[in-house]
Parts: C-alpha cells; structure tokens; sequence
C-alpha cells in the first residue's frame, strides 16, 4: 500500500514538471515569434514622408523591358522583400546649395570668379527617370550632375562677354545663366527656383574700376564747384546790381525834388523870405550918391 502511494506521487511530480516546462516553452515561443516578427517588420517595412516620394525597385531583374529595376513611386507604409527589393527616397521639397567659387573666363582671358546659390526642387513626375539614371541621394546629385551644368552655364556664358562689357551689363549676364540653367536642370527634372552669384572680377580690372569711378566722383566734385562759384557770382551780380538800381533811383528822386522846389520859387517868396528874417535893423549903406531911402540886398 505505501508502494503504490509512492508511486502515485512519483507521477504527480513528473506531470508537474513537464506542465512547467511546457508552460516556459510557451513562453519562449511567443517571444521568439514576437522577435521574428519585429524583425520582419524593420527589414521589410519603412515609411516615405509626405515631403518625399519614394522609389520602390528590384535589386535585379532579368526582364530588360524593366530598365533599372523600377517598380513605381510610392508614400507612407511601405513594405517590400528586403531579399530582392529595395526602397529609395528623394525629398521633393526645395533644396538650397551654396557652392564653392568657380573661376572663369572671360572672351579676352581674363579671370572671373563665380560665387553661386542654388534653390531647386525635385519633379516629383520624374523622380523615377533620375533615380534610373544617376542611382544617386540629391546630395550626390548636387555635387555631380548639378555643378557641372553650373559650371557649364558660366564658363559658355562669359565666353560670349570681354570684361568690360560683362561687368558693365551683370544683370544681363546672369540671367542668361539662369536660362541655360533652366533649360538644362528641367530637362532632367529639377526645378530651379532660385539662383544667384556673386561676381568678382580680377584685381587688376578691380583697381581699374576703382580709379574710373573716384575720376568721375572727383570730376562732379568739380563741377558741383564750378555750379557753386557760379551761383555765388550771380548773387553777388544781383545783389550790386539792386544797390546801383537803388542809388540811382534815389538820385532821381532828389534831382526831381530839386527841380520842383526850384521851379516852385519866385521873387515874391524870395522877397517874403527875407523880410521874415530882416531884425528891423538898418543897412549901414545907402543907395545912390545923395542919399534916399535904404534899399535891403534881397540876395
């Protein structure tokens, strides 16, 4: 009897065994499914932001009607076989690129340096013609494809100025580059937005420039002065010429006030006049040999 009760419990702790075993399997199980899954998901999963477009492509095929691999554009979740596919990004929002100087020449040798910016953007319908073509990030594009069309701009471009008349007409310079540019960079599918430079010319045409430009300061300096002087000079004519005017329309005045008062006197008032200033005196001469009356000088 304790035999067999030994043997009933002997048994009750081998099934309780195995329950727990089974039980930490389970376990494991579902973790290792929960990583392979987890796996699957980061290697055969990614997402294309709304800024971007993405390109979804086979790293091989053997039909040559699929020329690069492209399977087509695509956004947000996107899954693939990391095994035979593949997923490339461009971002179609606009892209700014300052570049180092180029130097150029000009028709008659002389060396300008170009000093650009770029704003452009991706064609978001031809992203998978560059993708097929350059197989490359914008930032490899940028330092490839895009500044040799920019150096090609400039250096056609100045060969069609002499230095003088380029510097003399930069606007027109300039915008003939951004034509060639735009030309160029749509027919592979960027969009230029923005360009501009900055154009230093050589030293010795710098200094040249220098010098003609303080010649002409200098020159309307002088002739500012000449204008001065001149300006001074007609004040100073009006102003003698409005004293003589006045002189002499005084002078006329008091020859005129003359001529009347002189005009207006007579004998009698001569007369009256001195009479109201004899003191009732005597002259101690007498008029004639003999005697008579007194005769008062009435000049």
């Amino acid at each position: 009897m304790a035999q067999i009760n030994n043997s009933s419990t002997s048994s009750r702790g081998s099934n309780s065994v195995v329950s727990n075993l089974f039980g930490s399997f389970k376990y494991i199980l579902i973790l290792v499914v929960a990583l392979v899954l987890f796996l699957i998901a980061k290697n055969c999963c990614t997402t294309i932001d709304s800024g971007s477009v993405g390109i979804k492509f086979y790293k091989w095929s053997s039909d040559n009607d699929k020329y690069g691999g492209v399977i087509g554009t695509c956004k947000g979740w996107v899954w693939y076989n990391p095994v035979t596919q593949n997923v490339f990004e461009y971002p179609i929002y606009v892209q700014r690129k300052n570049y180092q100087p180029f130097a150029v020449n000009a028709k008659d040798a002389s060396i300008f340096t170009m000093d650009p910016t770029l704003a452009y953007r991706l064609d978001p319908g031809k992203a998978t013609q560059i993708f097929t073509k350059y197989r490359r990030s914008l930032a490899e594009i940028e330092d490839g494809y895009i500044r040799t069309c920019i150096y090609e701009a400039y250096r056609t471009c100045a060969n069609q100025y002499t230095s003088d008349s380029l510097m003399a007409n930069r606007g027109g310079f300039e915008s003939s580059v951004r034509m060639r540019l735009d030309s160029t960079l749509s027919r592979e599918g960027f969009i230029v937005e923005e360009f501009t430079s900055q154009i230093t010319p050589p030293n010795s045409l710098a200094q040249a420039i220098n010098a003609k430009n303080e010649a002409v300061q200098n020159a309307l300096k002088a002739e500012n002065k000449v204008k001065e002087a001149e300006a001074e000079a007609k004040i100073q004519i009006a102003k003698a010429k409005g004293e003589a005017d006045a002189l002499k329309i005084k002078g006329d005045g008091e020859a005129y006030y003359n001529r009347t008062v002189a005009l207006s006197l007579n004998e009698l008032l001569v007369r009256q006049y001195a009479l109201e200033k004899w003191d009732g005196k005597l002259p101690t001469y007498m008029a004639g040999e003999k005697g008579g009356m007194p005769i008062i000088g009435l000049k």
